[in-house]
């Protein structure tokens, strides 16, 4: 990333174009450590889409996540995961001994390697390597300083949330501040380190992708995590008490996927202080997805117009108010800054006309979820036949179970509907819907990597509302069938989302 005023940096969408893609996260990719990361096997799954024909490549947040691996409440909204960091890379740069590629490596194991390669890569001494780690942290100072402090300072206080730190941390006191720096200025550089290492690893897989005309697609959480590095930072744009703690947080009301709503518990936005300061916050954060994708899925877009607030002290989401939200203000100034931007909107759940309208208005293309579709109403608009081409249709989602699970579990006069109404098709579950989204007008049609496998029960990414054993599902290799790629491409063909012919 390079410093460039706002009109300089101008982004141009990749969404008009009739394409294929697939959801996969990085984490679900094969090998040897304890969950996928941006090495050789990543490189390996971006030629598996390109013989397919595949030129969307769908993943979730990619920051750091917490203990419960959630990356949609991620530790920061612009750093990199240091658990998708390849040992395999940092070995063949000669950073990194090979003694230390034996075995599974979790988290402590990977933090250890990765101190040993800045260790490694200091006694190289390389020039040209040490003048790029420089221009790296320079270009990055406004986000990766703050990053690497409060990364050192949680770990310094046994992980607690920042607002439980001693009281000059916590309100960010200068003379303090100043202090902690001087003080665990070692663990700084070595996390500043580990983000060099992940940008540019992950510069080479977006790299190797794009050459093969693959378009990385992103996704954006509305909201943040409490306890993250932008919060404690920026606590004068976040609704909380005098202590750091939350005065209301965000979530959504009882829905298709839960009785008494989701209370997801981010703190909410002060839009009144964003909206001073120009938005400011959100171009920074926009500029920086911006150089790790080709085009963003924003999530929960619908809270851009309104959102659900939920006193903090509540325990549930079921006793939460409608608030509305100053979306039209804020995404013509990241437009006048940043140009088109390339993104898809969740508009999932509860949708009012304004939701639409705000999403119309700049031309953006919504979801169709295909699971979503056979209720049994004709206007239904997840149902084929009420698609447009400015959309993006997928089978399921991260927070869907897998087709072919999702179709054994449904009544039998559900089945049948289905199978009525996709004309009896020769391909079983869950093929005729994957060609029934491939078939789709819509621009682009993406499916996960389990229903492209065949997979059933037990191959779910997350169950929304439930927080235990989610975002640990990985497939391998010999998972895949001979001639998969073959059948995939002869579809993508068949319907003409083949962009490399």
């Amino acid at each position: 990333m390079t410093e460039t005023s706002e009109q300089e940096t101008r982004y141009k969408s990749p969404l008009h174009q009739r394409r294929a893609g697939v959801i996969l996260h990085p984490t679900s990719l094969p090998g040897k450590c304890a969950q996928g990361d941006l090495g050789p096997d990543a490189c390996r799954f971006a030629d598996f889409l390109n013989d397919c024909g595949i030129s969307v490549w769908q993943m979730l947040p990619v920051g750091p996540t917490h203990e419960d691996r959630s990356p949609y409440m991620s530790l920061s909204v612009d750093a990199g995961n240091p658990g998708l960091i390849s040992l395999e890379l940092l070995h063949q740069w000669g950073w990194l001994g090979e003694k230390q590629l034996n075995g599974s490596a979790g988290p402590a194991k990977k933090k250890r390697c990765i101190i040993e390669a800045y260790q490694g890569f200091l006694r190289q001494n390389d020039p040209e390597q040490l003048q790029a780690l420089q221009q790296f942290v320079a270009e990055n100072a406004d986000w990766l300083e703050n990053y690497a402090l409060f990364t050192v300072l949680r770990h310094h206080f046994q992980r607690l949330t920042w607002n439980q730190w001693p009281e000059p941390y916590r309100h960010r006191e200068a003379a303090t501040i100043a202090k902690a720096k001087q003080q665990f200025r070692s663990g700084i550089d070595e996390v500043c380190f580990e983000q060099f290492v992940f940008y540019r690893q992950w510069a080479l897989l977006k790299q190797y992708a794009n050459e093969r005309q693959i378009q990385m697609v992103g996704d954006m959480p509305i909201f943040v995590a409490h306890d993250s590095a932008e919060v404690w930072q920026h606590q004068e744009y976040f609704d909380l008490h005098p202590d750091g703690s939350p005065n209301t947080v965000a979530g959504v009301p009882p829905d298709y996927f839960s009785r008494t709503g989701q209370r997801w518990g981010n703190p909410l936005y002060r839009w009144d202080r964003m909206a001073d300061d120009h938005f400011k916050w959100w171009i920074d954060r926009f500029r920086v997805a911006l150089t790790l994708y080709d085009a963003v899925r924003v999530d929960h877009f619908r809270g851009f117009e309104a959102f659900w607030e939920i006193d903090a002290k509540e325990d549930t989401a079921m006793n939460g108010r409608w608030v509305k939200a100053p979306g039209d203000a804020l995404f013509s100034i990241l437009q006048q800054s940043l140009g088109e931007l390339p993104i898809i909107v969740e508009d999932l759940g509860t949708i009012t006309p304004d939701v639409h309208a705000l999403r119309e208005k700049f031309g953006w293309p919504g979801m169709k979820i295909l699971q979503f579709a056979f209720d049994g109403s004709e206007d239904n608009p997840y149902l084929p036949h009420n698609h447009v081409r400015k959309c993006v249709v997928y089978t399921g989602t991260h927070d869907n179970d897998t087709t072919l699970s999702w179709y054994e579990e449904l009544p039998d006069h559900i089945r049948e509907n289905i199978i009525e109404y996709l004309n009896h098709p020769g391909e079983p579950m869950p093929w005729a819907l994957v060609e029934c989204a491939f078939r789709s007008v819509a621009d682009w049609a993406i499916v996960p990597m389990q229903d492209l496998l065949a997979l059933g029960k037990g191959h779910r990414m997350n169950t929304p509302g439930v927080t235990e054993n989610n975002w640990r599902w990985r497939f391998q290799w010999d998972q895949l069938p001979a001639h998969l790629a073959d059948k995939v491409r002869g579809m993508v063909i068949q319907f003409e989302r083949d962009v490399q012919s």
